[in-house]
């Protein structure tokens, strides 16, 4: 109601093929899930140190990867607007390759570690 000319409101949605925004998801995930993890667990934490390591992170993917395919790492982040503009055909993308992610790199940070 409040934005009636906008009809994305916020939503993620991919300029390029689902299957590009898909892996390329899942690859930033994988890296921001891998950086998350090692500045934040062990004894070798960098605690204030880590939030700018995760913050550049996030940065710089979202400026590289966000014109291609918005660069979401986040379920919680794609599923409200996703909802709320009714642009929910692109939404699996955004709910399954983070996790699909994440979980690459929490097997990849076990077995480094």
């Amino acid at each position: 109601m409040l934005f009636p000319t906008n009809l994305n409101l916020g939503a993620t949605i991919p300029s390029g093929s689902n299957l590009q925004s898909f892996v390329l998801e899942i690859v930033l995930t994988f890296i921001l899930m891998l950086t998350i993890l090692f500045t934040s667990q062990g004894s070798k934490e960098t605690g204030t140190m880590a939030g700018l390591a995760i913050g550049g992170v996030v940065l710089l993917e979202a400026m590289f990867a966000g014109p291609i395919c918005g660069a979401s790492m986040n379920p919680a982040r794609s599923l409200s607007p996703a909802i709320v503009s009714g642009n929910v055909a692109t939404l699996w993308i955004y709910l399954s390759a983070p996790v699909v992610g994440a979980t690459l790199a929490t097997f990849v940070w076990r077995y480094i570690k």
